[in-house]
């Protein structure tokens, strides 16, 4: 990968396993072959997800903390050595308030002075605390001078993306990274299990895998003056 150097990165994602499926290979690259300091603002523990393991290992009950402990390891597959658990309840983040989770995003921005910020971009997110999360970024950056404002990157899953936006802007070949990655997904086992087992029959059965999600990272570059509220 040919990576820009940044000052300091800031993701911000609603749910634990969030950042796997977006971010993961790109974030190890930079914390272990640049030492770039990166903190990931996560706002829930996922506490709603729809596993409970395969086979369940959880109840609804525990899993909130089998998450979180999740969420940390996958943290460190990655190389982030800044994890912040900011304790909102999963599935409740749309009904926050915007101006309270802009706020949010204007202290942590304030504090940390990132030149880049990874989200989700808007209006192609797909669940509802992910297009949340993604509005409350981009008004708070809106808001900033121009010349201050850091880099944002939009991670999409709508299935209209490309035909509504173009290719991503930015493609990053990630097998480099590519352990690193699987280390942070295999990390959020309770949600991620079934879907590595079948990865791996995939590429069991020849499959060829070279354009996968688990060796391209693929962002939108996002432009804050296009969403005005």
């Amino acid at each position: 990968m040919n990576l820009q150097p940044q000052r300091h990165i800031l993701i911000v994602y609603p749910h634990p396993d969030d950042e796997a499926f977006s971010v993961a290979g790109t974030i190890a690259y930079y914390t272990k072959k640049m030492n770039t300091p990166v903190t990931y603002a996560c706002l829930t523990l996922g506490e709603m997800g729809r596993n409970l393991g395969n086979p369940p290992f959880a109840t609804r009950e525990s899993l909130p903390e089998i998450r979180r402990k999740e969420l940390v390891a996958a943290a460190e597959a990655m190389g982030i050595q800044d994890l912040r658990m900011l304790g909102f309840r999963d599935k409740t983040v749309e009904f926050e308030d915007d101006e309270k989770m802009v706020k949010l995003v204007e202290d942590l921005i304030e504090e940390l002075m990132p030149s880049l910020i990874f989200t989700f971009l808007p209006d192609f997110a797909v669940h509802p605390d992910h297009e949340a999360t993604a509005r409350a970024v981009v008004e708070a950056v809106r808001r900033m001078p121009k010349a201050a404002r850091p880099q944002v990157l939009g991670c999409a899953f709508a299935n209209d993306t490309i035909e509504k936006n173009g290719e991503p802007h930015v493609v990053n070949d990630i097998r480099e990274m590519r352990m690193d990655k699987i280390k942070a997904l295999q990390a959020h086992a309770s949600q991620t299990a079934w879907m590595m087992q079948e990865t791996e029959k995939r590429v069991d059965d020849g499959e060829p895998m070279s354009e996968s999600w688990l060796n391209i990272e693929k962002f939108y570059i996002v432009n804050p003056d296009q969403y005005v509220k």
